[in-house]
């Protein structure tokens, strides 16, 4: 298939876990956007970093099923709570520093390759959940302006949250463009 299919099926049972054949791992990673342009950062529950919610495409999964599973299992947020707005039209890689490999079976291991998402938060700040899981991803969320998450993440992933914020900004100007004009609408009647 071709790499920037977004409906990819692994095909994989271990897909989730281990490389492809190129050394990376498919991953999502989601921006979650509100009417104001500010996005979802969150600290991770394990370490005192602070990044946009990601993780695994797992077997017989499309990356837009997995991005939504993320959302959810992540951030408790529910397809009723958002809509999606657009993604990256490639798969944007990151390598991962060796010394950060921990696990001698993932020496394989080169990076992940991620499609982004972009949402808008459709329903209100207190339908975020940190803790829907039994292992919650992060302990704390706030919304930042858009480009701040650059001067936060770690070095590794900088060059994938460029790439994908400068690609997904036009959408995130349609989200503010289309919050004025229903609120000069008014109350539909």
């Amino acid at each position: 298939m071709a790499d920037s299919d977004a409906s990819i099926q692994t095909g994989d049972s271990s897909a989730a876990q281990w490389p492809k054949a190129d050394g990376y791992r498919p991953n999502v990673g989601i921006i979650i956007c509100n009417a104001k342009q500010q996005v979802l950062w969150a600290r991770r529950s394990t370490r005192d970093g602070w990044q946009f919610p990601q993780g695994g495409v797992e077997d017989n999964e499309t990356a837009e099923q997995a991005a939504f599973r993320e959302l959810y299992e992540e951030i408790g947020l529910a397809r009723e709570h958002v809509r999606l707005i657009g993604r990256t039209q490639e798969w944007l890689r990151y390598e991962i520093p060796r010394r950060l490999v921990r696990n001698p079976r993932r020496q394989m291991l080169r990076g992940q390759k991620q499609l982004w998402f972009l949402f808008h938060l459709i329903g209100s700040d207190s339908d975020v959940c940190l803790d829907r899981c039994g292992r919650p991803e992060f302990d704390r969320w706030r919304w930042v302006d858009y480009w701040l998450p650059l001067d936060d993440i770690v070095h590794f992933k900088r060059q994938v949250y460029l790439q994908a914020l400068t690609e997904l900004e036009p959408l995130v100007h349609g989200i503010a463009h289309e919050t004025a004009v229903a609120r000069s609408c008014g109350p539909f009647e």
